[in-house]
């Protein structure tokens, strides 16, 4: 199914300098399409963005995102054993038939489920962490909340729709998106499994192949996840890097497997050819002395992210300008502000970044400024 997309000469509010549009508007096969930048979140394609749709195996986007968080936040580890339950055995689709009883780390766990897209572990996982799938999937929707994920309903952690209860498991392009960049950029380890085209499990008697077949065969590719149901048609959120940039293209409800990966190949194409994100450093800030301070300098740190998107052909335009306060006066509060990078291109200014305090400078009491001119006065005697 054939619906016309629309570039976005977007952006952000920091973003003024406006990105290149193509005369001739991508060709995109689906249902719904979006294409995004992970660093600042920026859409540069969208096709019926926010349309609600059955999103398959590409649910368990959000699942591994919270294993992830529970994973980083301590609350797991990667070598606790999970042990598979009957519920989670009795899982169909994609599996790796896990036997009741039968015990497997977090971290075979999760590569099953981000290579195979195995439904039993994603299950197994889900109990394990929150007690049943239930608890899990209540977890999933309060979680797409917090991402503003305002399309979407999970109410199981694989996307199975083999039950009526599915017809209310829905979400879109854009959020898929969403849930997508925040696994990728805060979460960066997911993508020793997300890129994993073959390997095995159970001391290497179960093999494993990812059903994303861009990771063989598109150059920077780092994920993400395919779903297939013959409701849902062929879905896929795949994500790659380059020369410091990484995109997420979504696809929804394509014909085939052949359909969605040509599709998320031509947006990723698009995106790779016409933009660039650049990150400026602050390389050249000097510490800026302090009055009355018990540290004479405080360092000085970037107090948001630089990072811009561009335009491609603007790319070698990029100049910054650093300005900062001659001094200050203690006491001085980490993140106080102490001056600005400026993001030019030509005489444009694209963005402000504040220039903050590392770290707090006391100022000095009473008591140490009396101790200093006795020192002083010492010194001057000798």
């Amino acid at each position: 199914m054939k619906r016309a997309g629309r570039m976005i000469a977007v952006a952000l509010l920091f973003l003024a300098l406006p990105l290149r549009t193509q005369a001739a508007e991508l060709d995109i096969d689906g249902k719904s399409a979006v294409l995004m930048d992970v660093a600042t979140g920026t859409v540069l394609y969208e096709s019926n963005p926010h349309e609600p749709l059955a999103p398959a195996s590409v649910t368990k986007v959000m699942t591994m995102l919270l294993i992830m968080e529970a994973i980083d936040s301590g609350k797991i580890g990667w070598d606790d054993m999970v042990t598979a339950s009957e519920a989670a055995a009795a899982k169909g689709g994609s599996q790796i038939y896990l036997k009741v009883g039968e015990t497997m780390s977090v971290s075979d766990m999760l590569k099953s489920i981000a290579v195979s897209s195995a439904n039993d572990c994603a299950c197994a996982m889900a109990e394990h962490i929150a007690g049943s799938e239930s608890a899990f999937v209540s977890m999933m929707n309060t979680r797409a909340a917090e991402l503003g994920m305002k399309d979407t309903h999970f109410v199981n952690c694989t996307g199975l729709d083999d039950d009526d209860s599915a017809k209310e498991h829905r979400t879109s392009a854009y959020d898929i998106a969403l849930m997508s960049r925040e696994l990728l950029k805060n979460h960066p380890m997911i993508k020793k499994y997300t890129t994993i085209w073959m390997d095995t499990v159970r001391n290497g008697t179960f093999g494993l192949s990812n059903t994303n077949k861009l990771i063989r065969f598109y150059n920077g590719a780092t994920g993400l996840k395919t779903g297939y149901t013959s409701g849902a048609g062929y879905c896929l959120s795949a994500s790659a890097q380059r020369e410091g940039m990484e995109l997420i293209a979504v696809v929804m409800g394509c014909e085939s497997s052949q359909i969605r990966n040509a599709a998320c190949k031509s947006l990723l194409d698009y995106g790779f050819a016409n933009f660039a994100v650049i990150n400026p450093e602050l390389t050249e800030a000097e510490p800026v002395p302090v009055k009355l301070g018990k540290s004479n300098t405080v360092d000085c740190r970037l107090g948001d992210t630089a990072s811009l998107l561009i335009d491609k052909a603007q790319k070698n335009a990029i100049t910054t300008e650093l300005s900062m306060e001659p001094s200050v006066t203690a006491p001085v509060s980490q993140g106080q502000r102490l001056g600005t990078l400026t993001i030019k291109s030509g005489e444009q200014i694209l963005r402000e970044v504040p220039l903050v305090a590392a770290e707090n400078v006391e100022r000095l009491t009473w008591g140490d400024l009396f101790g200093m001119v006795l020192g002083r006065a010492a010194m001057a005697k000798t």
